[in-house]
């Protein structure tokens, strides 16, 4: 009998009317991908520009919440805005390292650490 998994818990606070907290706890797979993606898009909806990610409730994370965090990192830096990960686990921020996605998206240890880091981002989009 498989073991069942908690659901996925996203709570999402604004520190700024531009700044998106995002506390997740629980396991972000396959299973559990998809509703983190309709909050992240549910805040780009909203005009936020800036996403920080607290993950240091997430046990375990698949490809699937890698790529949802690498397309909202791509799509906020179009507006242009940012995305930070805060405080993930040992599991989670060895996949992040292995994966290269430490390098693309900050890891922060703090909220107060990732909002000094969108303060200090440039507000000029790339050019393509």
């Amino acid at each position: 009998m498989p073991i069942a998994q908690d659901p996925l818990s996203v709570e999402v606070t604004l520190p700024r009317e531009d700044v998106a907290l995002l506390t997740v706890e629980g396991h972000l797979d396959v299973d559990t991908a998809t509703e983190f993606q309709h909050h992240l898009a549910n805040q780009l909806h909203h005009g936020r520009r800036h996403f920080l990610l607290d993950l240091s409730a997430v046990p375990f994370m698949d490809s699937s919440g890698m790529n949802i965090i690498l397309r909202v990192y791509q799509e906020a830096r179009d507006l242009p805005g940012s995305v930070h990960i805060i405080s993930p686990t040992p599991a989670v921020r060895r996949i992040l390292d292995l994966t290269g996605v430490s390098i693309t998206v900050p890891v922060s240890e703090s909220a107060e650490e990732a909002l000094e880091r969108v303060d200090r981002s440039p507000e000029v989009p790339l050019e393509d």
